[in-house]
């Protein structure tokens, strides 16, 4: 012992243990199923000395264990997100989708278009090919129930009743989305699908990018053998594969499935697994880190963490776990995000590619009556104990029957619950139980508990060529093959049958197994009270029962029955007498009522007889037998007096009392008001005579009859049609309606006549449901519109624009008068027949009787209960409406008026408004109008009060039998003030005065005499009316309008225009408002907007109107209001008040890419468009229109005009609304022609030319080229004459504020032209007279061939070479005749300053004028005489020339060219200089020897084509070689004699 003792620098030692007793652990042990007895002690000594102390440490303790307990919470929906993968077991395949049982009780969906890329692939292609594709297998084929798959969220849904809806994906490349090339090695344990089968092997997509997976055929033979059967792997086949060889950095992986080798693969911290690529499905092993109640915490792949739930423990080592335990457990789920990740311990994921098991059959559906609570989780569940030990678990919207109804407390640990398991999750091998009520006591929870011949009720799903679906219950689902559809075979179901119909069916078959239902909707199988033969064993002979015929043959008839058992009817057996052809006599599908004659079970055989000959086949037939027929007969019309013998739901069976025969009078034809015939029926009773019933129709020994007025008057008056020939289109024909049908209205007449009014033409309004519109029994007034008398076919027309009277007001009052007299009828049977008191009572009041209460009680919506003795059993109640400013209290009394009697319900109501209890007396007028106000509406009329008097009148809800339906923006409400006509001056016996509704202020389209009953649109009619001021909450906001929901059915909309009275431009007015925004806005008309039924041509009607609203604070104080028109003429008669030129503020609604124009609106029903070319002066907006305008932005435009073929405006935004003189626009080049210039397409459907002169202000070799087609350019119109636009693209004219240069000036006359001036122009073209040069479109000036050059040409072709059309040149002006229009130039160097035109290349020879030559002899002789001595040489006096026209004259001219000895000092001297010795004659040089008189002839003329004589040289060196001659002695070049011939040009 001392050598483990230790000193101590402070003293002491360290205190040793005592005997028997462990150390203590410095290590916490967070086992809460562990107890520590001496720690415990030392703790309660320890807190009995510090109270403080130990409260603190409970607090802390309890904090602990909650956060313990948060940290274990199972998986919900709610904490699933998109990316997070999880293990799970396919529960079911169908044919688009998974079934996939998750952990904890949760289920998820796999679309089949999540399966793999490839199997994808495969399912386009039989789409498109529409044929089935051969290696393509459907999911139950590729995966059975019990199979692990790996999966990845996809999507949370919310489905239709408000649950979320887990989208899963099994597609390789979602689940291993996380890996990549460089993370994969050997002993990974990846998930993959089969993609392709090859030769030796088969690829498999495991999802890494870059990474092709083998998996050869070798290694997956031993699979082949044990899990698939020896076949061949599909396509789309899902597999766990081992890596065993990883090659070329990843990009090559083989693969392995044999099932030892992958269910021993565990992941190890070698194969680089992290919290981001961690996948489920992964075996590892663990170290306990902690354990509590709620699950373990362990550590894994040394430094990674996660937990285990409760129920994934193991459940043979539960209670057994310890700290650093080491276990194997099996990844359930990677949370992406907060790498949170769950194990399970349980032993059936330790073996990848087994099945997991499933829950016996007979468990599901069975209700345990006492199951008991083992935990309760506040955010999953419970968990409960089945009675055999087995634990069980209940979501917790299954705890309750509804949310509301559920209480946490009540699911205390041991509390016990009955309980029905509705289903099992694999994933935790835990039922699951559903404690609802409607579950528990459900007939039915699956496809097995459905026996054949069991009647059912369900929802039609859809309608195939082959059958109906219908949906039995959530999770069930049927077929009505298309045989058994009704008793007779239907071409068109639809017609029948709509989606969501309920429908009452009797199970034909059920193959649980298969999860197929087959049904029946035949009437006469539902109904049948025979036995249901369901198998062969059940049929004794002498049984009788109902079947279904299947075949007819000459050898007899094949009858169906329930659970496919079949029988033969023989030949001889069909009938009491022979039969012939019997597929003639029975049709497939025929109900028919057998006796089983024989039956063998054993070989599944049954002979049938049609001859119903046992006893119970006679008392059958005795009951379904007719009557003996009777003696008496009943024509229609006919008026007989009846007794009541029976009250039946749907009406009383009478006997007439005349004959003592028995009667039907159904009780919709106990009036023509619906409410009074259920009043009727409730008060009629047993013995009661009623008199004046007409009988209907007397057929089948069944005597039908009817007490509806309108159908008596029509019979006595003559007003019906008695054979189908008489019928006429046109005719209104009173009936009531028969049956209804999502597609129409079946409407019977007396007679038996009978018609259908399509669901087009039901109403005025549109129909959306049938039933909402018509009731069975009704009594209407038909149109008929067209017959088919080959069918035998009328149709119909309800619509009150087709069958309303001339005077709708009297008839209005009419039906009211009626509907009292019926009540006042059923009042005196009230008082005849003295029953309760309250019965009398009730009858004894009236409308406007005024009553002594009592408060009874108050209610929190503000409406009161009343007492009296007066009023005793029944219910009296007055509205808070009606209480009118007083505030009552029970006990209080009160004075009342009544409103209105309800006789059916028992119910009084009364209103305590001073203006109703003190009425003021006025003399009244008839037909004369009053305001009054609705005070109760009932559903025949309305009760109102009259403003000036406080009298009550009664008000008809409908103007005729057809009128049923309103909108609720049209309906009566309370409090609401309308105008009325009297009708009545006194109250009369009823109470009340008579009035009708004066007719709404809205503006109704008449009906155009041109117009077919198909091509007449009725407008939607509401209760609003023009000026009416209305509040709304704002719905939504658009770029345009605002919506606004003024009532439940009732949507107006505001423009953009009705917001602000000035609309500051660039501004959006309609952002002004929020939605949710209440807004107080003033009716200024109605729009019509067609519905998502609206077809132009065969569904025109389907339209509705909104009214329109405005909040312009001008229009809300009554300064202006403008009223809306939609129709086509008074919407024209709108766009002629927009002038041309007028300035309107518009509000864009869209920039249409296809048309080029700009699309927006001016109010709200006149639109506009501004095309392309007229919605900016800047090409720069026109590079992206669409960007630069947007949408409700307010613009100011300019009306340019109307489009004659719309109702639109046509709109400009640069102001422009005219191509007049000097208007600037853009326009878009449409053709470039060389040497002419551009042709320029022009707002408003203009075309415009811009010469060559006006695409610049500075001229350039060939202009047109900086052009191209299609490009915008700003243009100024010159001119607009006759259709004749010339445009301008000089910057000077297209932008003046810009003081650009011009270097060209515009010439538009020949004034503009003057004489020496220098100008550029084109070459227009070459002639004979010279050379034609355009100064401007419409200035052209002549060139001489002498002053183009300063050469001799003799060919004009060398003209037209180098001055080609188009050619740019500066001429100088010589002459300018105004008066001729003639402009003489110049293009000579020494006039223009500029190079010749013609190069020295050419060696042509320099020639000079006539006048230069004249001027230059004159000159010469001037010199000559002044000459002295000292000249070298001596010339003779010149001969004088002669003039061309003397008879001496050669034609021969004399030109004189100097040369230069020094060219670069001649080049270098100034243009000044030059120009001075221009105008100087040259002096003459002549050889010794030469005389001038000497004949020219003799003279040698060189030939020009000698190169050696020409000076080609020094013409190149100096083309202006024509040089002053000196007179002063110097040195002078040397002179050569050149001659030329005139010629004609």
């Amino acid at each position: 012992m001392a050598s483990t003792e230790e000193s101590f620098p402070r003293g002491g030692t360290q205190k040793k243990p005592e005997k028997g007793r462990a150390p203590r652990q410095s290590i916490e042990q967070d086992n809460l199923f562990d107890t520590h007895h001496e720690e415990g002690s030392q703790k309660r000594k320890r807190n009995q000395e510090q109270p403080e102390k130990r409260k603190k440490l409970k607090a802390e303790k309890k904090q602990a264990v909650k956060d313990r307990a948060r940290d274990f919470d199972l998986l919900t929906v709610e904490t699933l997100s998109e990316g997070v993968l999880l293990l799970g077991c396919v529960k079911e395949a169908n044919s688009f989708e998974l079934v996939v049982s998750l952990p904890n009780g949760l289920t998820g969906f796999v679309q089949v278009t999540d399966i793999c890329d490839s199997y994808t692939q495969m399912l386009s292609e039989q789409v498109a090919k529409q044929e089935l594709v051969e290696d393509l297998n459907s999911l139950s084929d590729l995966y059975p129930p019990g199979m692990l798959v790996r999966c990845a969220v996809t999507s949370l849904q919310k489905t239709t009743d408000g649950h979320q809806s887990v989208k899963l994906s099994i597609n390789p490349k979602d689940v291993n989305k996380a890996l990549n090339t460089l993370a994969l090695r050997s002993g990974m344990l990846l998930s993959g699908l089969v993609s392709s089968v090859e030769d030796h092997g088969y690829l498999i997509d495991v999802g890494v990018s870059g990474t092709k997976a083998f998996l050869p055929r070798q290694k997956a033979q031993d699979y082949l053998k044990s899990s698939n059967k020896g076949a061949e792997l599909k396509i789309g086949q899902y597999l766990n594969c081992l890596v065993e060889e990883v090659k070329n950095s990843g990009r090559i992986v083989r693969l392995s499935v044999g099932r030892s080798e992958v269910a021993a693969a565990i992941a190890t911290e070698e194969q680089n697994w992290t919290l981001s690529n961690l996948l489920p499905g992964l075996v590892v092993k663990a170290q306990v880190q902690k354990v509590t109640p709620y699950g373990l915490t362990l550590s894994f792949l040394s430094s990674f963490t996660g937990i285990v739930d409760f129920m994934h423990l193991d459940p043979k080592k539960v209670g057994s776990y310890s700290q650093n335990q080491t276990v194997k457990a099996c990844i359930l789920s990677v949370h992406p995000t907060s790498k949170a990740v769950r194990f399970t311990l349980r032993q059936a994921f330790f073996q990848p590619g087994g099945l997991l098991s499933q829950l016996s059959s007979d468990r599901f559906g069975a209700v345990v009556a006492e199951c008991t609570v083992k935990g309760f989780y506040k955010k999953a569940g419970a968990i409960f104990q089945l009675e055999d030990g087995t634990l069980a678990f209940a979501r917790l919207r299954h705890l309750s029957n509804t949310i509301n109804s559920f209480k946490p407390r009540v699911f205390k640990t041991g509390s016990k619950h009955t309980c029905r398991i509705i289903d099992y999750s694999p994933m935790d091998e835990v039922a699951i139980l559903s404690l609802k009520r409607q579950i528990i006591d459900a007939p039915f929870l699956r496809y097995e508990d459905i026996p054949p011949g069991h009647v059912v009720e369900g929802k039609v799903l859809a309608l195939k060529p082959h059958g109906m679906q219908v949906k039995v219950t959530d999770h069930i689902k049927g077929l009505v093959p298309r045989l058994h559809l009704a008793d007779m075979l239907l071409k068109q179901p639809e017609k029948k049958y709509s989606m969501g119909e309920q429908v009452k069916c009797r199970v034909l078959l059920s193959h649980p197994e298969e999860r197929k239902l087959i049904l029946t909707l035949k009437r006469t199988l539902i109904g049948s009270k025979l036995p249901v033969l369901a198998s062969y064993t059940a049929a004794k002979p002498g049984l009788v029962t109902h079947g279904v015929v299947v075949c007819a043959r000459e050898f007899g008839c094949i009858v169906k029955f329930y659970n496919d058992v079949k029988g033969l009817v023989p030949r001889n057996e069909l009938g009491s007498e022979p039969i012939p052809s019997p597929e003639k006599v029975f049709r497939e599908g025929q109900v028919v009522k057998v006796t089983i004659l024989k039956c063998e079970p054993e070989q599944e055989k049954l002979l049938l007889s049609f001859n119903l000959t046992s006893k119970s086949a006679l008392e059958d037939e005795a009951e379904w037998a007719p009557k003996k027929k009777r003696e008496v007969t009943y024509e229609t019309g006919q008026m007989v007096d009846v007794k009541v013998l029976k009250k039946r739901e749907d009406g009383l069976e009478v006997s007439i009392l005349s004959d003592n025969v028995p009667a039907h009078l159904p009780m919709m034809h106990l009036s023509d008001h619906i409410v009074n015939c259920k009043l009727l029926w409730h008060w009629l009773q047993e013995e009661d005579i009623l008199p004046r019933v007409m009988c209907l129709s007397d057929k089948g020994g069944h005597v039908m009859l009817c007490r509806k007025p309108a159908l008596i008057s029509a019979v006595e008056e003559g007003q019906v049609v008695r054979s189908f020939s008489e019928i006429q289109p046109g005719m209104q024909l009173t009936g009531f309606v028969k049956n209804i049908m999502p597609y129409g209205v079946f409407v019977e007449f007396p007679f038996g006549l009978a018609g259908l009014a399509p669901k087009a033409a039901m109403s005025d309004k549109f129909v959306t449901d049938t039933k909402e519109h018509f009731v069975v029994g009704q009594t209407v007034v038909a149109k008929v519109t067209s017959i088919d008398e080959v069918k035998q076919r009328v149709l119909l027309c309800l619509k009150l624009s087709e069958c309303s009277v001339e005077d709708p007001a009297a008839k209005s009052i009419s039906l009211l008068s009626q509907c009292f007299e019926e009540m006042k009828e059923v009042r005196s049977i009230m008082r005849k027949r003295g029953h309760s008191k309250a019965a009398q009572n009730l009858c004894s009041l009236m409308f406007g009787q005024k009553l002594d209460l009592v408060v009874q009680e108050v209610k929190e919506d503000g409406s009161a209960l009343f007492s009296g003795s007066s009023i005793a059993g029944l219910t009296v109640t007055a509205t808070s409406h009606h209480l009118g400013d007083r505030h009552l209290v029970p006990g209080q009394k009160a004075r009342a008026l009544i409103l209105h009697v309800n006789a059916l319900k028992s119910e009084v109501h009364v209103s305590l408004r001073e203006e109703l209890l003190n009425q003021k007396v006025k003399q009244l007028k008839e037909n004369s109008q009053h305001s009054a106000v609705v005070q109760h509406v009932a559903e025949e009329f309305a009760i109102a009060s009259l403003v000036e008097t406080g009298q009550l009148t009664a008000i008809p809800v409908a103007c005729h039998f057809n009128d049923t339906f309103r909108f609720d923006s049209e309906r009566l409400k309370v409090g609401q003030t309308i105008l009325v006509t009297l009708k009545t001056v006194k109250p009369g016996e009823h109470g009340v005065l008579l009035a009708v509704q004066s007719p709404a202020k809205a503006v109704i389209r008449p009906r155009k005499e041109s117009e077919t009953f198909e091509e007449t649109l009725v407008l939607v009619q509401h209760s609003l009316c023009i000026g009416d001021t209305v509040t709304g909450k704002v719905k939504s906001v658009k770029p345009t309008h605002i919506t606004v929901a003024i009532s439940d059915n009732l949507t107006g909309c505001i423009h953009a225009s009705q917001i602000l009275d000035k609309v500051p431009i660039g501004t959006f007015p309609t952002s002004k408002l929020r939605p949710g925004q209440k807004v107080t806005a003033w009716v200024i008309g109605g729009r019509d907007v067609k519905t998502h039924r609206y077809l132009p041509i065969t569904h025109p009607h389907f339209t509705k109107t909104i009214p329109e609203l405005s909040l312009r604070p001008s229009v809300l104080k009554g300064k202006g209001c403008t009223i809306l028109n939609t129709e086509g003429d008074e919407l024209s008669k709108g766009l002629k008040a927009y002038k041309v030129g007028q300035t309107v503020t518009c509000f864009i609604k869209k920039y249409n890419v296809i048309k080029g124009w700009l699309e927006v609106e001016v109010t709200p029903n006149i639109r506009g468009r501004i095309p392309h070319l007229l919605l900016s002066l800047k090409p720069k907006v026109f590079k992206h229109p669409e960007k630069s305008f947007r949408s409700g932005q307010a613009l100011s435009a300019t009306v340019t005009g109307m489009n004659p073929t719309s109702t639109n405006l046509c709109l400009s935004l640069t102001g422009i609304y005219s191509l007049e003189k000097g208007t600037i626009t853009l326009g878009t080049i449409k053709n470039v022609t060389p040497h002419v210039g551009l042709i320029v397409a022009l707002p408003f459907g203009k075309i415009g030319n811009a010469s060559l002169f006006h695409l610049s202000d500075s001229y350039m070799e060939q202009p047109w080229e900086h052009f191209r087609v299609g490009e915008i350019v700003r243009c100024c119109i010159l001119s607009n004459e006759d259709g004749k636009i010339q445009v301008s693209l000089r910057q000077s004219r297209t932008n003046p504020k810009s003081n650009s240069e011009v270097e060209d000036a515009e010439i538009t006359c020949i004034d503009d032209v003057k004489e020496g001036q220098l100008i550029r122009g084109y070459v227009k073209c070459i002639k004979a007279s010279g050379v034609f040069f355009a100064l401007s479109s419409s200035v052209v000036g002549r060139i001489r061939f002498q002053k183009v050059a300063p050469y001799f040409v003799s060919k004009q072709a060398v003209y037209e070479e180098y001055l080609p059309e188009g050619k740019l040149l500066t001429a100088r002006v010589l002459s300018v005749n105004s008066q001729e229009d003639h402009i003489e130039l110049s293009l000579l160097p020494k006039d223009t300053g500029k190079l010749s035109v013609l190069p020295k290349s050419l060696g042509l020879p320099f020639h000079e004028t006539k006048q230069e030559k004249k001027g230059e002899e004159l000159k010469l002789k001037a010199k000559r005489r002044r000459r002295d001595s000292e000249s070298e040489q001596e010339t003779k006096p010149k001969k004088k020339k002669m003039h061309p026209a003397d008879k001496d004259d050669s034609g021969v001219e004399v030109y004189c060219w100097e040369e230069e000895e020094e060219e670069k000092e001649e080049e270098n001297k100034s243009k000044s200089k030059q120009e001075v010795k221009h105008m100087e004659a040259p002096r003459l040089q002549v050889s010794t020897g030469f005389t001038w008189d000497e004949g020219l002839n003799a003279l040698k003329v060189p030939a020009l084509s000698q190169p050696e004589e020409s000076s080609d040289s020094e013409e190149e060196d100096d083309p202006q070689a024509m040089k002053k001659l000196n007179l002063e002695g110097e040195e002078m070049p040397v002179m050569s004699l050149f001659f030329t011939f005139p010629y004609q040009v």
